[in-house]
């Protein structure tokens, strides 16, 4: 069974919390790491190589949109969900241009959530 490292980017220790609660009892599923900032975002996926980033848009010290541009190119084989709560159109089409896999508005449904991270690891 292979396992996906999937990082979680939310500066809501709520959201954060909530997110990995969900994921937990995936088997095939780890929890690599969990970020506040895009900084620690940037620093922690650099390290820690996952296969799938959540990731919200609205962080104290850059746009989660920011930090997907700064990744693509050094993780390309990364997926990203963006988890916001900013839900504007525009936003929304630039996160696609810059290569989400999808793009829930807070507040999500969990199991909604659920079923888009299974998706994307498995590549559906």
């Amino acid at each position: 069974m292979a396992e996906y490292k999937v990082l979680i980017v939310d500066d809501s220790t709520y959201m954060r919390k909530q997110i990995g609660d969900i994921l937990f009892p995936c088997e095939e599923i780890k929890i690599v790491g969990q970020a506040a900032s895009g900084e620690a975002a940037i620093d922690m996926a650099m390290e820690k190589m996952p296969d799938l980033m959540t990731l919200d848009n609205i962080l104290p010290d850059m746009r989660g949109l920011d930090v997907l541009q700064a990744l693509r190119p050094l993780l390309p084989k990364t997926k990203y969900l963006m988890i916001s709560a900013v839900g504007q159109q525009s936003v929304i089409d630039e996160a696609f241009e810059l290569g989400v896999s999808d793009y829930l508005v807070k507040p999500i449904d969990f199991n909604r959530l659920t079923l888009k991270i299974t998706e994307i690891l498995k590549g559906q």
